[in-house]
């Protein structure tokens, strides 16, 4: 399975269903014993999902020592659910899901492979990996759609909510996780004793003649293309998913694809709180993603560390994403979403604005933390949102529509942080040259777009939409009244005792 880490849909979509799945019970729901083969294998996978980041980001940015390329690597990774979602989720729809699935994870296999061999030979370069992400950002474009309807196929429907809530559990435990063993691997196997003492296997393959730089990454790598027979091998007990008769062979007409998409996006664009909800998603996706790409640089050029730092801050986040979901349990029910929404988008930005500015490891773990909380109520927030909005007829093919813009327009957050930062840099160099460091780009990169980020929220806390709950003008509750406390506050929706 791939999952794209800063996307976190997986995640975010299952903590609003976490809010509602009682604590003693969530569990329970493993005792479909299909359920809970897909379960182990899936977090298997993240885990080595969270390898492949932490190696491919942490070669590129060594190489390039660049904020471009990290944006090529996103680009690569993410784009092509731009241009191919629609299409994805129409073939998804039309084809046996379940062989769908095998087929797109071999392929995915075969990628990770070509990953780990050309690391391992030394031909691991900038180029390479691109075009390997880029091939991978293609099949991920099918194999999520198809994803997306397995689920509901190994529960009953009244065990649905609990089966997403334990999806987002694994999806955040992975988060945790791998980062922090990801670190730890690549830093151990930079040594060829290390390597000839961690397993016949591994030492078969991890020649000592891979570069010290790339041997740790050729590890991870390796393991992560390993976790996909895991997955194909727990798909194939799942029960056969033919198509629908109806949908059948339907993705031979790409004008089903445009018209679905036309029909989804002018639902969204003609009312005030589904348009609202999607920029809200988009600004978020696409302004607060940069700090993942762009922390590899914040390691290696600002702190002067390794990757076992990166792993642990990335660890770090994810503490804080999983601390969010379940602290969202404390947030009063009467606190409404066109509230919550630009709340978590300013403090959001705000801690990532903090953490650009720092050169401090342990003030930068703090900051993480913080960064994980609102991270995971940014998205969780406006997801939820939009289900509650859409009607059933409409919500995979909006659901669609959205997740397709947000995810194909984060690469453009990281170009506009690396064209800000070198320009700042540049000036900087002129003006006050003492002042300029090998991170300086990337420092102000991301203080450009993590200080939009907070505008950004500011304006849409200022002037809220109400719409973005189901409220009307003359419904109780429906409050368009500029004010920043008010907002903060959400004083107008306290229930009067």
């Amino acid at each position: 399975m791939e999952v794209d880490p800063p996307a976190e849909a997986a995640g975010a979509a299952a903590a609003m269903a976490f809010e509602d799945s009682p604590a003693d019970s969530r569990w329970g729901v493993l005792r479909h014993r299909h359920f809970r083969t897909i379960w182990f294998a899936a977090f298997g996978s993240y885990v080595g999902n969270w390898f492949e980041f932490v190696a491919v980001r942490w070669i590129v940015s060594q190489e390039t020592k660049s904020e471009e390329w990290m944006g090529y690597l996103a680009a690569a990774q993410l784009c092509p659910t731009l241009v191919l979602g629609m299409l994805g989720g129409l073939v998804a729809d039309s084809v046996n899901r379940r062989s769908l699935i095998i087929v797109t994870q071999a392929f995915m296999m075969l990628i990770a492979l070509a990953m780990a061999g050309a690391t391992f030979a030394g031909y691991a370069n900038r180029w390479v990996l691109l075009g390997l992400t880029l091939a991978q950002g293609v099949t991920v474009a099918f194999n999520t759609p198809a994803w997306q309807v397995l689920t509901p196929r190994l529960v009953p429907k009244s065990d649905l909510t609990k089966a997403i809530t334990l999806n987002g559990i694994s999806f955040n435990m992975a988060r945790v996780i791998g980062p922090a063993i990801g670190g730890v691997i690549m830093k151990a196997f930079q040594s060829p004793t290390t390597v000839m003492t961690a397993g016949a296997a591994a030492a078969i393959v991890v020649a000592d003649s891979t570069p010290p730089a790339t041997r740790g990454a050729a590890a991870l790598l390796l393991f992560n293309a390993l976790t996909f027979i895991g997955v194909m091998l727990a798909v194939l007990t799942t029960p056969d998913a033919p198509a629908p008769p109806e949908m059948r062979g339907a993705w031979k007409h790409p004008a089903v694809v445009l018209t679905r998409s036309r029909e989804a996006m002018i639902w969204v664009w003609q009312r005030k709180g589904p348009r609202a909800v999607m920029l809200a998603i988009v600004v978020f996706a696409m302004l607060a993603t940069p700090i993942m790409q762009l922390l590899p640089l914040m390691v290696s050029e600002v702190y002067h560390r390794r990757e076992d730092t990166f792993g642990t801050l990335l660890t770090v986040m994810g503490i804080g994403a999983v601390t969010g979901g379940l602290a969202l349990k404390l947030i009063p029910k009467w606190y409404p979403m066109h509230h919550l929404i630009p709340v978590s988008i300013l403090f959001g930005g705000f801690f990532i604005l903090i953490f650009s500015l720092l050169t401090s490891v342990a003030a930068a773990m703090i900051i993480m933390f913080c960064i994980g909380v609102f991270w995971m109520w940014g998205f969780n927030s406006s997801a939820a949102a939009m289900q509650h909005l859409v009607s059933d007829d409409m919500r995979g093919r909006v659901s669609a529509v959205v997740n397709t813009i947000a995810m194909g327009l984060m690469p453009v957050g990281t170009w506009i942080a690396g064209a800000a930062g070198h320009a700042g840099e540049r000036a900087l160099r002129h003006y006050r040259p003492g002042m300029v460091h090998s991170g300086t780009g990337t420092q102000l990169g991301l203080a450009f777009v993590s200080a939009t980020l907070v505008l950004a929220g500011l304006v849409m806390l200022i002037w809220r939409t109400p719409e973005v709950d189901g409220l009307s003008p003359g419904d109780p509750g429906y409050d368009r009244r500029p004010g920043f406390i008010r907002g903060l506050t959400g004083q107008a929706h306290r229930p009067r005792s």
